[in-house]
């Protein structure tokens, strides 16, 4: 494996580098007022920069080529530069150091997700109506999948009905971490529910398209992280649905296919979640540096302190070890698929987050007090971390993955 950046990485990673230092890093004190000021509503600040880095053609990074006959329909082409996975680690990773970054470029979740769902899955007219204006970025979207009732790290267990009558589907559940639902923009769920609770395990779900002003959808409540409302970002929300009814064309592949959209979607977008964390890990790794350098404890600098030359060393560690495990899982993906790259990405779903949590908590101790507050973002990036652990599926069911194909290797777990 070469993971050497070719050209063409080194093209994009300059041009987004370059907007970054113009256009995104001189307005995050500005975000971070307007986040105050617009609660649960558009930034103005946001709009500018979409339309800005849309301009300049960084926009849609995310999504690779599509293996011929992936697509139902191939003909509707998807206005992006095509880069592959590996090719995209590293703009992931320069995007992750600002919080808001993706969502500039369009390149934010869950709309990626739901983007590829639709690219892959979605009908003609399902990519018309949905996709070009997520594509355009005009609209925004949810992914409703977990449920409060349920352990839905199984997600066996969910029980949203979707019920078919006549050239209808009836929906009825309820789902919570909805990210993005609270969101001004966001005009469209995609939802995960039962079609057939008598089929085999992984034939009795199924995904289907519900617009957000659908009569019976409500969104009961949205959902701190230990405090934090992230309204700018659309929050995460509970969604009740009653009687939701909406057209049979609005089906994503078919009955008893939810499984295997799932699959789909989740592989891609687990990676582009730990290639971000990356660049969140570095960040607080180099405020830690900054603030050991700057103070002074017990007659020399905090940095000069054998323990915290340990934490740096291993902060550093971690973060070279993860990336290159994120690398190899891009490549796999690119030249073997996401099924052979299995492990690789639950590997990295696993220890991103871990990695990310341990450095930050780092630089949260050497700032002291200021480290949990919100003065240095050092206690926000911890809760996004800390969310990660669950987010597109929990460690334990990632590790349960990587064990099984372990175990697999050495003839697997006999049936006592």
């Amino acid at each position: 494996m070469n993971f050497e950046p070719s050209a063409r990485t080194l093209e994009w990673t300059t041009r987004l580098q370059h907007f970054m230092d113009q256009h995104v890093y001189p307005s995050v004190a500005e975000q971070a007022r307007q986040e105050k000021q617009y609660h649960w509503k558009t930034l103005p600040i946001a709009e500018e920069l979409k339309a800005r880095a849309k301009a300049a053609g960084l926009w849609n990074l995310f999504m690779p080529p599509s293996p011929p006959g992936e697509c139902l329909d191939e003909s509707f082409r998807f206005e992006s530069p095509g880069l592959s996975n590996l090719e995209y680690a590293p703009l992931a990773e320069i995007m992750g150091r600002v919080r808001f970054a993706s969502e500039v470029f369009n390149c934010s979740a869950p709309d990626t997700g739901n983007m590829e769902v639709f690219h892959r899955y979605g009908s003609r007219a399902q990519k018309e109506r949905w996709l070009q204006p997520l594509m355009d970025g005009t609209m925004r979207s949810a992914f409703l999948m977990t449920e409060p009732q349920v352990a839905s790290s199984d997600a066996t267990n969910i029980q949203t009905e979707i019920r078919r009558e006549g050239d209808h589907y009836v929906i009825n559940g309820r789902k919570w971490w909805a990210s993005g639902v609270g969101h001004p923009a966001c005009k469209v769920y995609i939802v995960m529910g039962k079609t057939d609770p008598s089929a085999k395990p992984y034939a009795q779900q199924s995904m289907i398209v519900v617009p957000a002003d659908t009569p019976g959808v409500r969104i009961e409540r949205m959902l701190p992280v230990f405090g934090y409302e992230h309204s700018a970002h659309g929050g995460h929300g509970e969604v009740v649905l009653e009687e939701v009814r909406v057209p049979a064309a609005n089906l994503l592949l078919g009955e008893g296919k939810g499984f295997e959209i799932s699959q789909g979607r989740l592989g891609p977008g687990r990676i582009h979640h730990c290639m971000r964390i990356i660049g969140q890990a570095e960040v607080a790794l180099e405020k830690m540096c900054q603030r050991l350098i700057a103070r002074k404890a017990f007659g020399k600098r905090i940095a000069q302190h054998s323990v915290w030359e340990q934490r740096v060393a291993e902060g550093r560690i971690d973060i070279e070890m993860t990336r290159l495990l994120c690398l190899k899982a891009a490549y796999m993906m690119d030249t073997a698929g996401n099924k052979a790259a299995r492990a690789e990405i639950a590997m990295i779903k696993v220890a991103g987050p871990r990695v990310a949590l341990k450095v930050i908590d780092d630089a949260m101790q050497a700032h002291g007090g200021g480290g949990v507050t919100s003065d240095f973002g050092l206690a926000d990036a911890y809760a996004d971390m800390r969310m990660l652990r669950f987010a597109d599926g929990p460690d334990e069911v990632h590790c349960r993955t990587i064990a099984k194909l372990e175990f697999a290797k050495h003839g697997g777990i006999p049936r006592d």
